[in-house]
């Protein structure tokens, strides 16, 4: 059974050994793991690490919280070989870490990007969807366009699936306070649904209070299957061949 971790950053492993962590998910079936950039850092990070590791796919982007450094801090990295998507990028009206203004500029210059480039966009978002959706929607058109961490209910799935997006599942979908990201999650089809962790954030039960890992995914996608009613290999299989639509890199992924 093969697994696909869509969003991980494995920079931070919160002092795990990267090889070991690496190991662990490839032995619990992780056939790709992509792990994705916030800024130049970060995304230099991802591509260094991508470099190490079969299996392992690198994004380069700018986060919202991280938008007042502007675009050029990683648009150079943009133009390296084996990047995968644009991102993550979009707006984060929660903690507001950047100006709004800032946010918003920042990320219409990477769906822009991602439009030029022909990379899949992966989206950020947070209590700002109207505003997400006005800048996708007045933007160029990405051949893909994921929404990272999916914690909308069935009016924010409907929304992305109608502008062609891709909703992609973390841990929150495993908690029982989640009815709404649950109630997404179900109505989602299957070409359209994604799996990542989000690690070292957001560890789906029953590894609560822990460090996510990309291993924890297979407990990400048992949850997705039990709601939708699926056996487990089926909804693997789904997730893979969705994960290879989204990211034509990941093409040779089983």
């Amino acid at each position: 059974m093969t697994f696909v971790d869509t969003h991980c950053h494995l920079d931070d492993t919160r002092g795990a050994d990267l090889h070991e962590v690496i190991a662990a998910a490839t032995a619990a079936g992780v056939a790709a793991m992509i792990t994705v950039g916030c800024d130049a850092a970060t995304s230099q990070a991802a591509i260094d690490i991508a470099g190490r590791f079969p299996g392992v796919y690198a994004t380069a982007g700018l986060h919202p919280h991280e938008a007042r450094h502007g675009v050029d801090s990683i648009t150079p990295l943009l133009a390296t070989p084996g990047i995968v998507a644009v991102g993550e990028c979009g707006l984060d009206y929660h903690y507001d870490n950047s100006p709004r203004d800032l946010q918003r500029a920042a990320f219409a210059a990477q769906v822009e990007l991602a439009a030029e480039l022909g990379l899949p966009l992966v989206v950020h978002t947070r209590e700002a969807w109207a505003d997400t959706f006005d800048i996708i929607d007045a933007g160029a058109s990405p051949p893909a366009v994921i929404f990272h961490c999916f914690t909308g209910g069935p009016d924010e799935a409907r929304a992305c699936l109608d502008r062609g997006g891709f909703l992609s599942f973390s841990g929150i979908v495993t908690f029982p306070s989640a009815t709404d990201v649950q109630a997404a999650a179900v109505l989602c089809p299957a070409d359209r649904l994604l799996s990542e962790t989000d690690s070292p954030y957001l560890a789906p039960v029953p590894h609560r209070g822990r460090p996510n890992r990309p291993a924890y995914v297979t407990d990400v996608v048992a949850a997705l299957a039990r709601l939708r009613g699926m056996p487990l290999a089926g909804t693997a299989e789904a997730i893979a061949r969705a994960a290879r639509a989204a990211f034509p890199a990941l093409a040779g992924v089983a």
